[in-house]
């Protein structure tokens, strides 16, 4: 089974509300029909209230939906992008592979999933692509995130799933060559909008802290300017347990 991530853009002006129903009503069968065994859709979409966790600009050039596909063949990769961008977006795709470090019902922060498929997660998801600067070489990079990023996050911060998607292949001519996708479910709005909360603070110090521990972190194996985050609705169209 292979994992493909599509970042997308809309060529004009689309509302939040159309980008739903464009991609769920329109895109969705479609893509089922041409390959995807199973389809996850992260859409910023009219349910969407809480704000990026990082400050995302529109210089920064803000996607507005993350499209998961697993395939079987490569070979259908060109049905699905051409849905897509007959959709009215324009294409990132990358060839990934999926390490889930926390699944619902995995930690405190949230239950087993028992919603089915087509329905709204109560969780809120955000989407942040990971760009590794020329200076890291690789094998530094990776376990900068695998081993110190993601679990001194995973302990700190009240997420209750967490899954990193490391790029194989950038797939579509233009895209930016991230090295990573990570997608990030937080209980409710205020897990990301209150400071203590997102950075699991009791009190000020702890908060300062915590800030500055993350900081750090982040800053050692990221371009901080550069970062773009995206909060989404999450939408499993077709699961394996749907």
């Amino acid at each position: 089974m292979i994992k493909l991530i599509y970042l997308l853009w809309p060529r004009q002006t689309m509302a939040p509300v159309v980008r739903r129903t464009t991609l769920l009503e329109r895109c969705a069968p479609r893509l089922l029909e041409s390959g995807a065994r199973y389809l996850l859709m992260n859409i910023d979409d009219d349910f969407v209230t809480a704000p990026s966790p990082t400050p995302t600009t529109k210089r920064n050039n803000p996607f507005v939906a993350e499209v998961s596909v697993w395939v079987d063949d490569m070979n259908t990769r060109g049905a699905l992008e051409s849905i897509l961008g007959d959709a009215g977006f324009d294409v990132a795709g990358y060839r990934v592979r999926e390490h889930v470090y926390t699944d619902y019902g995995g930690n405190p922060h949230g239950e087993r999933r028992d919603w089915p498929d087509g329905e709204r997660s109560p969780y809120v998801i955000s989407v942040t692509p990971l760009e590794r600067p020329r200076r890291i070489p690789k094998d530094k990079w990776m376990k900068h995130w695998f081993h110190r990023q993601g679990p001194m996050s995973e302990k700190m911060q009240p997420r209750a799933r967490y899954v990193r998607n490391v790029v194989d292949e950038v797939l579509t001519e233009g895209a930016v060559p991230y090295a990573g996708i990570v997608e990030e479910s937080w209980p409710s709005a205020a897990h990301m909008t209150d400071p203590y909360v997102f950075y699991g603070a009791r009190n000020r110090l702890e908060l300062i802290k915590n800030m500055a521990i993350m900081a750090q972190s982040v800053a050692a194996f990221l371009p901080i300017w550069k970062i773009v985050s995206v909060t989404t609705s999450e939408y499993y169209v077709r699961s394996r347990h749907g």
